[in-house]
Formats: structure tokens, sequence, C-alpha cells
């Protein structure tokens, strides 16, 4: 089964000063939430996929990777000392954790336990709500710093709000993501696994894979410098490098952001935002085809 987009975990340092980012890339931000494990999250909702801002608060209540039981926490707790801020965690949207499992485990880019939690969620009008989560986990050898995983909500009416998903900088959706590796066919299989979908060959630097929401392209770090004009994250194996947003204000945006020095030099029909700015992360805006 194919698996469009959920979301991805933006891990930086300071939570409220990454919402401030994104409210002036133009986006509506969404108040803190608690784990009980020690992290905390704000979410910036476009219609089906969010960005998940997390922040490491409690490190001491962390929990530990534990046989076959995947950590969250300490995986960014980790992250965040190895690579600092940045793109973490890849979510595909899930239907049934158990048969995902079950399918991550016979590829081998599985043998984690899922993991199912819930949280108590404040709306737009401050009404508090409960949303639950159960998550299958897949990571491939060779790739320490990116985890995927599938994302099966339990009461998605209490989760969504078209009242979030409103932008001043006319976002709609996602476009996609970039992944980058050294050698982006040695991940194909890892990532066709993941999404439920083929992954082709664009290029011999470029793999690009159509999901039901948004593209997943891995690319070579020298390819994506030369495209979006940012340096790749380092580091081994893959690393989860930047999102594309879909907008039709993108000339408005770049105007903004240019007054600020929030965007790189000029790139025909793109926005980009690059990781000095965006704590650690690339954002792409781009207008939508036609």
């Amino acid at each position: 089964m194919r698996r469009g987009l959920d979301h991805v975990v933006h891990l930086v340092r300071d939570l409220d000063a990454a919402g401030e980012v994104y409210d002036l890339l133009g986006f509506t931000v969404g108040g803190r939430n608690r784990h009980p494990w020690g992290t905390e999250n704000r979410i910036v909702q476009t219609p089906g996929f969010f960005v998940e801002l997390l922040q490491v608060v409690e490190p001491e209540k962390i929990p530990p990777h534990e046989g076959t039981r995947f950590s969250f926490g300490a995986f960014n707790r980790q992250f965040l000392e190895s690579c600092g801020q940045g793109l973490s965690m890849l979510a595909l949207e899930g239907s049934d954790p158990a048969a995902e499992k079950a399918h991550f485990d016979i590829e081998n880019f599985g043998g984690f336990d899922t993991f199912e939690f819930g949280r108590t969620a404040r709306r737009p009008d401050g009404q508090e709500v409960e949303v639950g989560f159960t998550l299958a986990f897949a990571r491939e050898p060779g790739s320490p710093d990116l985890t995927l995983f599938t994302c099966t909500q339990k009461q998605p009416e209490n989760f969504w709000s078209a009242d979030l998903q409103r932008h001043s900088n006319q976002v709609t959706g996602v476009a996609g993501v970039v992944l980058v590796a050294d050698a982006p066919v040695q991940h194909q299989a890892f990532l066709e696994t993941a999404t439920g979908g083929p992954v082709r060959r664009a290029s011999d630097d470029w793999y690009v894979g159509e999901t039901p929401r948004g593209a997943v392209d891995v690319m070579s770090r020298a390819l994506f410098t030369e495209r979006y004009g940012v340096p790749a994250p380092g580091g081994v194996g893959l690393r989860l490098a930047a999102v594309r947003f879909s907008t039709s204000g993108a000339p408005e945006l770049r105007r903004a952001l240019a007054a600020r020095r929030m965007v790189e030099e000029a790139i025909s029909g793109v926005v980009v935002v690059p990781p000095k700015a965006a704590m650690g992360a690339t954002l792409v805006f781009e207008q939508p085809p036609g």
C-alpha cells in the first residue's frame, strides 16, 4: 500500500524561538503540547501533513532504547547531540500499524515494537481534546541520523483543524521532502519499503518516489547544493534535508523574506529558506504547477 507524507520532525533547542521563525515565514503555529517522556512540541499544519517542532525539555525523563523498544525521545536527544538542530524524522501516513511493522520486519528494516500514545491538545477555540497515535518504526542500517515511521491517528477529527491550516504565506500543502545521501541508489530499497511505492531513477544522483501526498526525493549532497543553493546536511547514510511547500504566494513571500535576509539568491519560481535562517532545516516554497 502506498503511503503519503504525514509529517516531519524539526528538532530545535528553543521551541518558542522556532515558533517565531515559522511565524515570520507566514505560518500559523499551534500552541505547546507536552509528551510524558520529556519532549514538547508545536504543530504547523497543512491539509493532511504537518511539521512537528520538537524540543527536548526534560532529558532525565527520556527512556532509553531497550531491546525491541525504540525510544522516540532518546533518538532525538542523540540527534541533537550529534547533528544539532534540523530535520530528524520522517513520518508516512499509517493505517494498520501491526501490518506495517510486519512488513518492515520482513524487509529487515524493522525489528521494533509499535509505539502507542496519547496526549491532550488544545483547539484554536480553547477546547481541550484527546489525540492518539500509533507508530511503526523503520530504520536503515548505516543511516544513524534518520528514522522513518508510519503514523496512524486514532482520533483524527480532534487533531486536524481548518483554522490551523490557514497561513498568510498562502501555503496550501506539502509538495515533498528531500533526502540526501552520498550514493542515492543504495537507499532505493529502504525508501520503497517505507513509502510502499516505487522510487525511480531521475539521474545517477537523483531518485524520486511519488506518494499520494507529496514526493520523496533523494539526491546527492552535491546535487542538493547545486539545486537549492544551500549546504546539505553531512554525516553518513541518509539525512532528511528539506521540506517543500506549495504556495501561490511565493513572489510576495520572497520579497518579505529578502527584507529580513532570510532567503538565498533567487532561484526561478522557488523561495529557499536556508538552514542558518530556519534552525537547521531547509524550507522550500514553490508555486504549484500550472
